[in-house]
């Protein structure tokens, strides 16, 4: 490394980063959590500018999804936990590290990024140069479970299974852990992107009324659930008559939003069941006591854990802060860098 190079790296703050096809989490070496925006990038559409002079990214950049002239496109770079946009999701990068280091453009940190158990060695490779292209001085790769696991203090080093259910935008990343790796683990493209799907498909079905992503995420975390409530909502529901193509209001059940959300939360389940009749016969001893964590912003669904427990006869319990685990998790690789880097892939692998 260069001298000016190896100075402008030290001078920067070393970065843990949850990258999410719905939202990045940014954890500081020595200070925590700093950022949470949506992983959302607002362009000037056919050449990928980004707007606001390379400042319209996050929460700036979702207020526009759904609501754009044709010269501007809102862009979620990343589907499924993985690249679909090289190009943006390198600046959402960029975006990201500048503001950690309040504007510095010369920064060169240290940046360990939590990916998907499913993704290809290509698309590890491809995160890892979209990092480095975006200013990092070396990149490192881990799980999402493992992170997340060690974000939740669970005793992922010893010798003694441990069960985590990470249900995020783009993936549910589910994974047994012992002795610092997975012993069985999936990535499965079912999540809270296909619950908004599923709400947006019985609109349109049911009440001829077409709704934006925003609207269906609003309706799952207002009165969405995977297990019956002690008291059943309602809410009004704007958006466009399917038939007349004109504005309509309509009301929303929480017992019908739970009948549409019942085929992706019953996906869920099965591929957990898959993992545990995987799972060898001591682990499985240790699942008994030690149940099912679930983390994410999926986990958030009302009765995700009840609707868990009652089909696969195992406990299951939402970790505290289930949103920021996986970004906990790289802050605390950072900090034990020396310990944990012989479990995370380097941009030195091939």
């Amino acid at each position: 490394m260069k001298p000016m190079e190896w100075a402008f790296g030290h001078l920067s703050v070393d970065m843990g980063i949850d990258l999410g096809t719905a939202n990045t989490l940014v954890c500081a070496r020595g200070r925590g959590i700093i950022l949470n925006e949506p992983s959302v990038v607002a362009v000037r559409r056919g050449t990928n500018e980004v707007l606001l002079d390379g400042m319209a990214v996050g929460n700036t950049a979702k207020a526009m999804l759904g609501k754009t002239p044709d010269s501007i496109e809102a862009i979620r770079p990343l589907r499924h936990g993985v690249i679909a946009d090289f190009d943006v999701t390198e600046k959402m990068l960029r975006y990201f590290i500048t503001k950690v280091h309040e504007g510095r453009q010369w920064v060169k940190p240290q940046v360990v990024i939590a990916v998907p158990v499913g993704i290809t060695a290509v698309e590890r490779r491809a995160v890892i140069h979209s990092a480095e292209r975006a200013g990092a001085r070396r990149v490192y790769l881990i799980d999402e479970p493992m992170a997340a696991g060690i974000g939740c203090d669970m005793p992922v080093t010893e010798a003694r299974g441990s069960l985590i259910v990470d249900i995020g935008g783009g993936t549910t990343e589910i994974a047994v852990l012992s002795l610092a790796g997975s012993v069985v683990s999936t990535s499965l493209r079912i999540a809270g992107d296909e619950m908004d799907d599923a709400i947006m498909a019985h609109l349109r079905r049911h009440h001829n009324l077409l709704i934006g992503e925003q609207t269906a995420e609003r309706i799952k975390l207002t009165i969405g659930s995977a297990w019956s409530m002690e008291q059943e909502l309602s809410m009004e529901v704007k958006g466009r008559d399917s038939v007349t193509g004109l504005p309509r209001r309509t009301t929303v059940t929480s017992i019908e939003v739970r009948e549409s959300l019942a085929h992706p939360v019953r996906l869920i389940c099965e591929a957990i069941r898959g993992i545990l009749e995987e799972a060898p016969p001591e682990i499985s001893a240790d699942l008994v006591d030690t149940g099912i964590t679930l983390v994410g912003g999926g986990s958030l669904l009302y009765g995700m854990g009840e609707a868990i427990a009652d089909h696969l006869g195992v406990p299951a319990r939402m970790a505290e802060d289930p949103l920021t685990a996986v970004a906990r998790g790289t802050g605390i690789f950072l900090d034990k860098l020396d310990v944990f880097s012989r479990v995370l892939a380097t941009d030195e692998e091939d």
